[in-house]
């Protein structure tokens, strides 16, 4: 799409969504150019699947053009994006999932495709391809005793350049590489519950696996809690002359993990620190007792992440639907 294309977008959604969950995109959609229009950036939040959803073809717009400035997602987000770009011929839709029997279900076992929701991921051709790029990244990490996040080694396997020959979608639609090409931080909080990780973890606790390889050191990939010192050095530095918005889809870690950086340097660590300065979630979970995910942006309040004033919306409806309308809306500037 190109700027006019978006421009066409906002016109539609200014002309039709007028009310109720519609209005409060068109609102959060003009609050988030306010909030960079004022100097301000912005935080990306994402859980669910929406790299595999192919959210990258305009998310990745969106980074290239300055709108997001940090992501912090699931670390399944970060690889079925390279996924993507690497096997998605190979990929299974399935438009009928819902009407799959547990044979059904077995049998793409059997050929290994792992489904998420209507699309099957090949294990062969997206799984095992990326293995062979990394394998070698974390080896000769564990040999130097060198210490990574994990988007560090995605960005260091694209920077060698050995695995375009492996690319099956424009590389424009990859959210990761546009991340890359800008150097922005991508934080993976709770990394160990992904395919790289486990794959990861397999080589680090016996020499008998997949592999035949084995790595002495689990610490060659940083943890959560490294992950965090480098947000709160991050957030520090970025809000010295202005403010931060968090845009979260979805809920879980990937937006728990970074929204607390603020409450954590105001109160545990005693230094001043600028509230987030725009909120927005889009999420299907709806208000309830004890659920986090579908915690109203008032409850936040309590917690140190907003304030009273601090522009907040919430969007209840489907992200894959939604996240692309917004990021047309934004992009039509």
């Amino acid at each position: 799409m190109d700027e006019q294309d978006f421009k066409s977008v906002k016109k539609f959604m200014k002309q039709h969504f007028r009310h109720f969950n519609a209005a409060v995109v068109v609102d959060a959609a003009e609050a988030f150019n306010k909030h960079l229009s004022s100097g301000g950036k912005m935080m990306l939040a994402m859980a669910g699947a929406m790299s595999t959803a192919e959210l990258g073809i305009s998310l990745a717009e969106m980074i290239r053009k300055g709108k997001i400035h940090a992501i912090s997602c699931t670390g399944a987000n970060l690889e079925e994006d390279i996924f993507n770009l690497v096997a998605h011929n190979f990929y299974k839709r399935v438009p009928h999932y819902r009407e799959l029997s547990a044979e059904d279900e077995e049998n793409l076992l059997k050929e290994h495709m792992n489904r998420v929701t209507d699309t099957c991921i090949p294990e062969e051709e997206a799984m095992r391809r990326i293995q062979k790029y990394l394998l070698p990244l974390w080896l000769k990490a564990d040999k130097e005793g060198i210490s990574k996040f994990p988007y560090e080694y995605i960005y260091e396997m694209l920077k060698e350049g050995k695995i375009s020959e492996c690319f099956q979608i424009d590389p424009k639609d990859s959210w990761v590489v546009a991340a890359f090409e800008k150097n922005i931080p991508i934080f993976t909080p709770g990394w160990e519950d992904s395919t790289t990780a486990n794959m990861f973890a397999a080589l680090t606790y016996t020499k008998k696996n997949y592999y035949n390889q084995h790595i002495t050191n689990p610490h060659i990939v940083k943890s959560g809690i490294q992950q965090m010192n480098a947000l709160i050095e991050w957030y520090l530095k970025n809000t010295k002359e202005g403010s931060i918005g968090f845009f979260q889809i979805g809920g879980g870690i990937s937006g728990d993990f970074p929204i607390c950086v603020v409450p954590l340097i105001e109160q545990d660590m005693q230094k001043p620190a600028k509230l987030w300065g725009y909120f927005c979630q889009i999420s299907d979970s709806t208000t309830s007792y004890g659920s986090y995910s579908g915690a109203a942006p008032n409850e936040k309040i309590t917690w140190g992440k907003l304030g009273k004033d601090t522009p907040r919306f919430v969007i209840e409806s489907d992200a894959t639907i939604v996240a692309p309308l917004v990021f047309a809306y934004v992009l039509a500037q």
